[in-house]
C-alpha cells in the first residue's frame, strides 16, 4: 500500500480514529475518510430523519486485471509498491439515521460537470440511499479537485466531486482549441462547453509548434470555409491581459492573445502541442469501485451503509447520462470481484458515450465539429455499422458475457435527436431498419421538447424573451422557450424503474418513432425485444401511435427534411432556411482520428487534429402533424392539448433579429440543443390576419372550459396507458384510471389538470391570486 494511506489514524483529531479506515491490501478502495456527517436540511414533512455523509475515498487499480484492461494508458501510468496505480474521489451520501428504515435501495447518481447530487424527497419517503461520486478527472472548473484532497484525516470537504486520476508527466500531443463569438483586444479563453480544455501547451512561451486558422463559416454538417492562417508572430499564449501587455500562463484555462483583436464573425481554432495527459478511465473505474465497497463492504470494513443495500441503480441526466452508457459499455457494471455493481440504470437525455477513456479526451465535449463522443456502438444490442465500416457490437456486449447487465430506461426528447444525436442509436449508421431494443432495456421519447424539458407552463401568450443557447458561446435562440416539461415523464419511469428493480415489476411498454409502426403489444415485453446478444437480421421497432391520427401506418421516422417531416409552411417566425442541410439536425460525424485510436471502443490515442471528415452519418427525425408538433413518443399532456407549435429545436439569433447579442457566427442554424416554441394565435381574426396555417385557440378549443377538457383528456389517455401518475385522490376530479401512489410521490393528473384550470388560456375572469375563475 502507498505510504500516504499506511499513514496511522491516530494522526490528527481522535474523532479521525474512527472516520479513516484501511482495508487489506487487496481491495480496491484502500482508504475512505468521512470528512463530515451532519443532518440533511430542508427535509420534506413525513420523512424519518436523514443525515449526510461528506467524505474521500482512496483506491488503487491493477493494471493486470481483465476488469481494467480497457483503461487508455493504465499501462503506462506511475504505480505504487504493490504494482497498483492509484486515484482519489469523492463521494456523498444520503441516508437514514436509523438504517431500519432504510428500504434496500441505493441511487448512485452521475455527477454533472462536478456538480453535487442529493436524492429527491420521494425517494428519501421511501427511505432510499443516495450516493453521489466523483468520476471526471480532468481536474478543471467544476470538477477540479481541491488543495486538501490528498489528506489522510478529515478536512473541510469540498461542495463537489471530483476524481484524481493519474498524470502521465512529459507526454505530449496535438489537440485542437476553437474560440467562437468573441471580440476585442482582450485575451480570450480556450473553452469547451464554457470549461477550460483541461491541458496546458507543452510551453506557453513557444508557439512554433502551433497553428492558428481562421473560419469564416461552418455548417452543421460539416463544411468549413477557411479565412486563411495567422502568423504565429501575431498571436501568443497568455493567461489574461492583451497581445502588448499579457499575463503569464499559471492556471487553465489558457488563453489567447492577438495583435489585432479578435472579430465575433470569426472562428478561431487553434492547433497546438499539448502535456500531461490524465488516464481518464481511472475515473470511470473509481466510480464503479465507490459504488462497489459502499454496496458490499462490510462495517468491520468501515462501510457506514454496510448490508444496508441490497439493489442499486446508477443514474445519470445529460452529460452524465453519457456517461452511463459509457460505464455500461466498459463492462464496469462488473466489479473486480466479479459481482453486479448495478441491477438499474436510467442514462436521461443522454444519446450517446462520453469522451472519457481516450489521450487527450475531454468530457466536457457536446459533440459540436471535431469533438468526440459518437464514436463506436451507440445502440445496446449487437449491430453491424456498415457506413463506418467497424465490427459488429454493442453497449451491452460485455455486460451480457458476465451476467452483470442492468435493467435499463432510458428517457430523452425532440432536442436529443436534433443536436445531441440520437437517432443512430435507433437506426444504426445506414438508417435503413430499426434496431432491436434488448429485453432488459425500455425506451420513452418525450416528443417535442427541449434538452431536459421545459418549465410546463400553461400560458396563452408566454413570455418572448430569447433563450440561451448551449454549447461553446453559441449565442442566442430567436424562438420563446418551449414549456413541454419532462417531470412526470421522469416522475413516472422513477416509480418505473425502482418497481423493476425491487419486484420485477414490469414498466410500461417502450414508446418511439420508429421506421415501422406497430401496435403495442400488451404484457410486459415485445415481440422484437432482443433477449440474446444479436439482431438475428430482424429488427424493427415500436410505436403505440395515436389512433387518431393518420400518420398511424406511416413511419414516423423520416428524412430531415420540411417535405418528409410534414412542416406546415408559414409558421411564424419559422424560415424555409433553417430545414436546409447545413442548418438543420447535427449529424454524427465520423472521423478519422489516426492509427492509434480505436474507432469501435473509443480508446486509445487520436493523432490528428483536426481528424478528417470520412463520412457524414444518415440522420432521421420525427414526422409532424398539421401544427408542427412531433408524432410518436409517450402521450404528453401539453403535446395532446397544445398551446403551440412545440420544437426540440430553436434557430441562432443573428444581425436584425431581436435576441440578437452580437453573437453572429452561428446566426440562422439550429440553437445547438436548446428548444422553441411559436405560440397560436388566440383568435381567428389574429391568425388570419397574420397568415399563420394553425388554427387558433379559440378554434381549437373554444372557451376555458373547452381547453380544460381537452387537457383533462389528455392526461385520462397518459395515465391510463401507464405514463402519468393519478392517485386515487383524482377519481373526485373524475380521472379515469387511478392507482395507489407511493408515499411522498406527485400525483401528476391532478396537478396539470388544476393548471389548467387555474392557466389564463381563454379566460377572461381572474380571482385576486390570477387564477381563472370561469370552471
Amino acid at each position: 500500500m502507498n505510504k500516504l494511506f499506511r499513514t496511522s489514524a491516530l494522526v490528527g483529531a481522535a474523532a479521525a480514529v474512527s472516520l479513516a479506515w484501511a482495508p487489506a491490501s487487496d481491495a480496491r478502495v484502500t482508504r475512505i475518510v468521512v470528512d463530515r456527517t451532519q443532518a440533511l436540511a430542508g427535509q420534506t414533512a413525513g420523512e424519518k430523519p436523514y443525515e449526510t455523509i461528506t467524505g474521500r475515498a482512496f483506491g488503487e487499480l491493477d493494471p493486470g486485471d481483465r476488469h481494467n484492461d480497457e483503461i487508455t494508458d493504465l499501462s503506462h501510468a506511475q504505480r505504487n509498491a504493490n504494482g497498483k496505480v492509484e486515484y482519489w474521489a469523492s463521494f456523498f451520501i444520503v441516508k437514514p439515521v436509523e438504517m431500519s428504515n432504510s428500504s434496500g435501495l441505493m441511487w448512485h447518481d452521475v455527477p454533472n460537470r462536478g456538480g453535487r447530487i442529493t436524492i429527491s424527497s420521494d425517494l428519501r419517503m421511501q427511505g432510499d440511499i443516495g450516493l453521489s461520486s466523483g468520476w471526471q478527472g480532468d481536474n478543471t472548473g467544476a470538477t477540479a479537485m481541491p488543495a486538501n484532497a490528498s489528506s489522510p484525516t478529515p478536512v473541510t470537504p469540498s461542495s463537489n466531486e471530483w476524481v484524481k486520476t493519474p498524470v502521465l508527466s512529459g507526454v505530449t500531443g496535438q489537440i485542437l482549441g476553437r474560440i467562437i463569438n468573441r471580440g476585442g483586444l482582450g485575451a480570450q479563453p480556450l473553452n469547451v462547453m464554457g470549461n477550460p480544455i483541461p491541458y496546458f501547451p507543452a510551453n506557453a512561451a513557444d508557439n512554433s509548434r502551433a497553428t492558428l486558422k481562421v473560419h469564416t463559416k461552418e455548417t452543421i454538417n460539416g463544411h468549413i470555409t477557411e479565412g486563411g492562417t495567422i502568423a504565429n508572430s501575431d498571436w501568443k499564449f497568455c493567461g489574461g491581459g492583451t497581445f502588448l501587455a499579457p499575463t503569464p500562463v499559471s492556471t487553465l484555462p489558457v488563453n489567447l492573445c492577438l495583435k489585432d483583436g479578435f472579430d465575433p464573425t470569426k472562428l478561431y481554432q487553434l492547433t497546438y502541442t499539448v502535456k500531461d495527459p490524465y488516464v481518464l478511465g481511472a475515473g470511470t473505474a473509481a466510480f464503479r469501485d465507490v459504488a462497489s465497497f459502499f454496496r458490499y463492504a462490510s462495517a468491520a470494513d468501515g462501510n457506514p451503509i454496510a448490508g444496508a443495500v441490497n439493489w442499486a441503480i446508477i443514474r445519470g441526466s445529460s452529460q452524465s447520462g453519457n456517461f452511463t452508457r459509457h460505464f455500461i459499455h466498459l463492462g464496469m457494471n462488473e466489479d473486480e470481484a466479479g459481482r453486479i455493481v448495478h441491477e438499474g440504470a436510467w442514462p436521461l437525455i443522454a444519446g450517446r458515450r462520453v469522451a472519457n477513456n481516450s489521450r487527450w479526451g475531454q468530457p466536457d465535449g457536446v459533440l459540436e465539429l471535431y469533438q468526440m463522443g459518437s464514436e463506436g456502438p451507440q445502440w445496446w444490442t449487437r449491430y453491424s455499422d456498415k457506413v463506418r465500416d467497424l465490427p459488429k457490437r454493442g453497449i451491452l456486449d460485455r455486460c451480457k458475457r458476465t451476467d452483470t447487465c442492468p435493467k435499463i430506461v432510458e428517457t430523452f426528447g425532440g432536442a436529443e435527436v436534433f443536436a445531441l444525436k440520437m437517432t443512430t442509436s435507433w437506426v444504426g449508421t445506414d438508417a435503413k431498419k430499426d434496431i432491436p431494443l434488448p429485453g432488459n432495456v425500455r425506451r420513452y421519447y418525450l416528443p417535442s421538447s427541449t434538452h431536459g424539458g421545459g418549465n410546463g407552463v400553461m400560458d396563452e401568450n408566454p413570455p418572448n424573451v430569447g433563450v440561451s443557447c448551449p454549447g461553446n458561446n453559441w449565442g442566442v435562440g430567436t424562438l420563446r422557450a418551449n414549456p413541454v416539461p419532462a417531470t412526470a415523464l421522469v416522475n413516472r419511469m422513477r416509480v418505473a424503474l425502482r418497481d423493476w428493480v425491487m419486484h420485477g415489476t414490469p414498466p410500461p411498454p417502450s414508446q418511439w418513432p420508429t421506421l415501422k409502426p406497430l401496435k403495442a403489444n400488451e404484457g410486459d415485453r415485445h415481440e422484437w425485444d432482443d433477449e440474446d446478444d444479436d439482431d438475428e437480421g430482424n429488427s424493427r421497432g415500436h410505436d403505440e401511435g395515436d389512433k387518431h391520427r393518420d400518420a398511424k401506418w406511416q413511419a414516423l421516422l423520416v428524412e430531415p427534411t420540411k417535405q418528409a417531416m410534414g412542416f406546415p409552411s408559414g409558421v411564424p417566425g419559422i424560415p424555409d432556411s433553417v430545414f436546409a442541410p447545413e442548418n438543420f439536425i447535427f449529424p454524427v460525424l465520423d472521423y478519422d482520428w489516426g492509427p492509434d485510436y480505436d474507432h469501435s471502443e473509443a480508446n486509445g490515442v487520436p493523432t490528428n487534429a483536426p481528424p478528417p471528415i470520412r463520412h457524414v452519418i444518415k440522420m432521421l427525425v420525427p414526422r409532424v402533424d398539421a401544427d408542427g408538433n412531433e408524432l410518436g413518443g409517450v402521450p404528453t399532456v401539453l403535446r395532446d392539448a397544445p398551446l403551440g407549435t412545440y420544437l426540440g429545436w430553436n434557430i441562432t439569433s443573428g444581425p436584425g433579429d431581436a435576441f440578437y447579442d452580437g453573437r453572429p457566427f452561428h446566426a440562422g442554424q439550429v440553437c445547438n440543443y436548446v428548444g422553441g416554441m411559436v405560440p397560436f394565435a388566440k383568435t381567428k381574426a389574429q391568425r388570419l390576419a397574420s397568415n399563420d396555417p394553425r388554427l387558433s385557440l379559440e378554434e381549437r378549443y373554444g372557451t376555458h372550459k373547452g381547453y380544460v377538457a381537452a387537457v383533462t383528456k389528455a392526461a385520462d389517455n397518459a395515465a391510463c396507458q401507464g405514463y402519468l401518475l393519478a392517485g386515487p385522490g383524482t377519481a373526485q376530479m373524475h380521472a379515469k384510471c387511478t392507482t395507489t401512489l407511493p408515499p411522498g410521490f406527485a400525483d401528476d393528473w391532478s396537478a396539470l389538470v388544476q393548471q389548467a384550470k387555474d392557466s389564463n388560456v381563454l379566460c377572461n375572469q381572474f380571482d385576486a391570486a390570477g387564477k381563472c375563475t370561469e370552471n
